[in-house]
C-alpha cells in the first residue's frame, strides 16, 4: 500500500490482504538494512487472521522515499505520521533490532493509542562498536559481511522461512548490499553508516519506557551477538517486559520463523488493554 507521508512516497506491506484500518492494526518496523520483506510469514499470517498489517518501508528503504530518518526520533515521528496517513487510530508496534527502539519511540509518543509493543532483537543501549562503524564509513560491503555473519547462529536453519533449505545468509546480504546501492545511487549517501549511528546515538530508551502505557514482551535469540540477551536486563525491568528466548541469533525472522509468529500472535491475544 502507498501513502504520502511528509510529502513523499512511503509504502506498507499489508500482508497479502485489503488494508482495513477497523480492524486491530499490527505496525511491523524492519531493523537496520533491511525492508518489509523480513517480516514476510509473520504479517501474512497476521493478516489472514483477523488483523490489520502495516509492515513498513522506513525512508530510503525499499520503496518508500528517503532520505532516512537521521535518528530514532525521527523515524518514530515517522510512523507516527504514517498511521495518520493510514487512519489509524491505535495500534500494536512490533519492530526488530534498530526498529525495536523505533517501536519503543514511537509507542512513548503514543501513549494510550499503542496497545502492544513487541521488540525483537532488541537491547538498550544499541551501541555499535567503533570499529564496525568505521568500517561501515570506509568500506560498508566488509561491514555487511561482517554483520550478516554476527547476526546469524546457523548456515541453514531447519525449517526456515521462506522454505526450508533457503540460505539464509545469502538472502540476508543480498537484500543489504541492494539497499545500500539503491540508497547511494539515490545521491543519498551510506545507508549502512546512518543506519548504524542512529542505533549508536539512541539514548532515550529507559525515558520512553517510563513513558509506555501498553504492555510489552522482549523476543530474543539465545544465541544473539548483535544484541546479546545479557545485555536486556534494564530494558526488560524499565518496560516490565515478559521475555521469551529461542534458539536463534539476530536474525529471528528467518533462524525461527514461527517463533517469532507464535511469540507476537500469542502476545497480542492475551494482552488486551
Amino acid at each position: 500500500m502507498k501513502l504520502s507521508v511528509n510529502g513523499r512516497e512511503a509504502y506498507a506491506y499489508t500482508g497479502g490482504k485489503p488494508f482495513d484500518a477497523a480492524l486491530p492494526v499490527v505496525v511491523f518496523i524492519h531493523g537496520a538494512m533491511h525492508d518489509h520483506s523480513v517480516w514476510a510469514l509473520q504479517t501474512r499470517a497476521l493478516a489472514h487472521h483477523g488483523h490489520a498489517v502495516l509492515a513498513v518501508d522506513l525512508p530510503g528503504h525499499g520503496r518508500s522515499t528517503g532520505p532516512a530518518p537521521a535518528s530514532v526520533e525521527a523515524a518514530a515521528s515517522w510512523v507516527i505520521d504514517l498511521l495518520a496517513a493510514a487512519g489509524v487510530q491505535r495500534a500494536a508496534l512490533v519492530g526488530h533490532s534498530m526498529g525495536s527502539l523505533i517501536a519503543l519511540e514511537a509507542a512513548a509518543q503514543l501513549g494510550e493509542r499503542a496497545t502492544h509493543l513487541v521488540m525483537v532483537g532488541t537491547t538498550f543501549p544499541m551501541k555499535v562498536s567503533p570499529a564496525l562503524l568505521a568500517t561501515a564509513l570506509d568500506a560498508p560491503l566488509r561491514a555487511i559481511d561482517m554483520v550478516n555473519a554476527f547476526s546469524h547462529s546457523t548456515l541453514g536453519a531447519k525449517p526456515s522461512a521462506p522454505a526450508p533449505g533457503f540460505w539464509l545468509h545469502g538472502a540476508n546480504r543480498a537484500l543489504m548490499r541492494r539497499l545500500q546501492a539503491a540508497y547511494a545511487a539515490a545521491g543519498h549517501g551510506n545507508l549502512f553508516h546512518q543506519d548504524f549511528q542512529a542505533c549508536d546515538a539512541y539514548a532515550r530508551g529507559l525515558e520512553a519506557a517510563a513513558q509506555m502505557r501498553c504492555p510489552a514482551r522482549l523476543i530474543l535469540g539465545d544465541s544473539d551477538q548483535m544484541t546479546p540477551p545479557k545485555t536486556t536486563a534494564a530494558l526488560a525491568s524499565a518496560l516490565r517486559a515478559n521475555c521469551i528466548s529461542l534458539p536463534a541469533g539476530h536474525s529471528l525472522m528467518g533462524e525461527a520463523p514461527d517463533g517469532v509468529l507464535n511469540g507476537i500472535r500469542s502476545f497480542l491475544a492475551r494482552s488486551t488493554p
